[in-house]
């Protein structure tokens, strides 16, 4: 080892000379080397000619004054920088990482403006120049601007340097700003209202100079990576506003200015206004992603597609509005109670939405203020109008009415009743148990039946069966049956064809006897005709004959009678009749008589019983005549 020291022995006298030079260069020459990675922070400990110190509040050196100097030294020769008078500090580079943010806190300054928490920004190239930036009055404390990713010559005897991440909002998210500097807030407003330049935030004195307010925004930003001073903007990132398919969003603005109602006179429940003023918004948001500021506007979800709603114990749909709805108790007329389950099904428009949250506020003070008091009291109403019995059997009257009256209520609060469903009805476990005997009996009924019929059949199959068995025989015999009627048969042919020979016969002989009977009676019927004829001929021709003489007497008479008179000729034919008849003119017997008048001499010559046979004879011969004449 000692033999590798005595190679190298020359190059202590060279250390040792170098040593030397640069200290007496130091010494003698004041040289300062600044690298070029570094600066140099100088710190005068006094000064050659007068009495220069640093104003009261100063704490950087600027007019030559002893103590640490504004001017820092870049990287490079420096002569007459005598340690014995300054002190040089050698000091890294500032540098910001791609990922980071450089704040700026200054110690030496103007003092900030009322009102401020961040010193407006001056020329100094950024920070670089820390002498032009207290000849510029820059102000002590936290800085507006800030330090972008970089490298820095920066004098940490006047700045000092706080690394902070950048802001990065993420996607499907928003920002919401709360800003710490600008001016206050007016009365009655909870956020500050859009200014223009401030590009996003990024620039806080740009923000400050046109008119932004400090606390909460109502403005946001979107997706992305922001150069954001924390000591300015304090950023929440919140989810987007997701709406889907089949909802809309109703939007309540706590900020804007105060806008007209459109909601009409007939709408007393609230304002509704147009969008982007203060109120309940009538346009709602479609479906989709809405970068909302929650703190400023809520945002409340509308179903526009048919909702479920169940009055169940065990059953809740997936919006979990009927989560505390339960199976509905009735009484009936008849004095059970017994539960049933109902679902709802309600649809509320896209334009009426906003009108439904006005009104209510959200969709559960809907549920819990119209539509539960509403079906359960229907129900207790219409159960106590019937028995168990009959509301089970009218369930789906029940079903129609309910839905029918439920809608029209439902309508009054711009929903749509879309239809009403009874679902499960547990009655009393007395009746239920009565119901159930009987539909036992009925099904023991039935299977009784069933046996009587598969009883029935089984007898059939049995007959059928011997007949089966039988079917041999009945053959056999069937068989003999043919032959005996084949026999019988050929004997009646036999009979019937001597029969009809015999008929035919007899039909010849009486045809026969006819024809001869026949020819006979028109024979007689000619000669009958032909005596008939002479007989008439005859009748007309003695007819006449006696007409003729008919006639003549009836001259005669009536000339005798108008010679003779009435009277005189009556009696002479009397006479002339009695003597033709052999009868007495002079009775034997004379009968006097008084018939108070009578007929004269007549009643004397003869009794009432020659009269009588007088008169009839009178009869004959005045009827004669007047026949003949005919």
């Amino acid at each position: 080892m000692s033999d590798s020291i005595l190679q190298f022995w020359w190059g202590l006298p060279l250390c040792a000379a170098l040593f030397a030079y640069k200290f007496v260069l130091q010494v003698f020459f004041g040289m300062i080397i600044v690298p070029d990675d570094r600066i140099g922070l100088v710190v005068k400990k006094f000064t050659l000619y007068g009495d220069k110190r640093l104003p009261d509040g100063r704490i950087i050196a600027v007019n030559g004054e002893a103590g640490m100097q504004g001017k820092p030294l870049a990287p490079g020769l420096y002569w007459r920088m005598w340690p014995w008078q300054y002190a040089i500090t050698m000091e890294h580079f500032t540098v910001i990482p791609q990922d980071k943010l450089g704040l700026v806190k200054a110690k030496d300054g103007a003092p900030m403006d009322s009102g401020r928490v961040l010193g407006k920004p001056v020329p100094c190239d950024k920070f670089q120049d820390s002498q032009a930036f207290l000849e510029n009055n820059g102000q002590k404390g936290p800085q507006a601007a800030f330090l972008t990713p970089g490298s820095y010559r920066i004098n940490t005897f006047l700045f000092e340097i706080d690394m902070v991440p950048i802001t990065r909002i993420q996607e499907n998210k928003v920002g919401i700003v709360t800003t710490l500097d600008g001016e206050p807030l007016e009365k009655g407003d909870i956020a500050g209202g859009s200014v223009a330049g401030h590009r996003n935030y990024q620039d806080p004195m740009a923000f400050i100079q046109a008119g932004g307010r400090k606390g909460l925004q109502e403005d946001v930003i979107l997706a992305g990576t922001y150069y954001l001073n924390p000591w300015f903007a304090v950023v929440e990132q919140v989810e987007m506003i997701h709406i889907h398919i089949g909802y809309v969003g109703v939007v309540n603005s706590f900020e804007g200015p105060e806008g007209k109602d459109t909601s009409g006179v007939g709408f007393t429940h609230g304002n509704i206004v147009k969008k982007y003023d203060k109120g309940v918004w009538d346009e709602p948001l479609d479906p989709g992603k809405h970068p909302v500021n929650i703190y400023t506007h809520s945002v409340e979800i509308v179903p526009t597609t048919n909702i479920v709603l169940n009055w169940a114990n065990s059953r809740t749909e997936s919006h979990e509005l009927d989560k505390h709805l339960c199976t509905i108790s009735v009484r009936s007329h008849d004095g059970f109670t017994f539960n049933l389950d109902v679902s709802q099904i309600i649809h509320i428009p896209r334009n009426d939405a906003p009108k439904v949250i006005a009104r209510f506020g959200n969709m559960k003070n809907l549920v819990s203020q119209v539509l539960e008091p509403t079906i359960a009291n229907y129900f207790r109403n219409s159960a106590q109008k019937s028995g168990v019995i009959e509301f089970l059997t009218n369930r789906s009257d029940r079903q129609e009415d309910a839905r029918a009256q439920i809608g029209k209520v439902l309508g009054e609060y711009n929903v749509e009743g879309v239809d009403t469903l009874i679902g499960d009805i547990v009655p009393p476990e007395a009746l239920m148990r009565t119901l159930t005997d009987r539909k036992i009996a009925e099904q023991e009924r039935v299977t009784y039946e069933i046996q009587k019929s598969a009883q029935i059949e089984r007898k059939e199959f049995e007959s059928a069966k011997a007949g089966a068995d039988m079917q041999p025989e009945v053959v056999k015999s069937t068989r003999q049956v043919e032959i005996n009627t084949q026999m019988a048969a050929s004997k009646v042919a036999a009979a019937r064809g001597d029969a009809e020979s015999r008929v035919i016969n007899a039909k010849a002989d009486a045809e026969n006897k006819t024809i001869i009977a026949r020819a006979d009676a028109e024979a007689k019927t000619i000669n009958a005709k032909a005596d008939a004829a002479a007989t008439e001929m005859n009748g007309s021709a003695e007819a006449g004959k006696i007409k003729a003489i008919g006639l003549a007497e009836a001259e005669v008479t009536k000339q005798k009678t108008e010679a003779m008179g009435t009277e005189q000729y009556a009696i002479v034919r009397v006479a002339e009749t009695l003597a033709m008849n052999g009868i007495k003119l002079v009775p034997e017997i004379l009968i006097n008589g008084q018939n108070g008048g009578g007929n004269g001499m007549i009643d004397a010559l003869i009794g009432s019983e020659m009269l009588k046979k007088l008169q009839r004879e009178a009869d004959v011969v005045d009827i004669k005549p007047t026949n003949d004449a005919v």
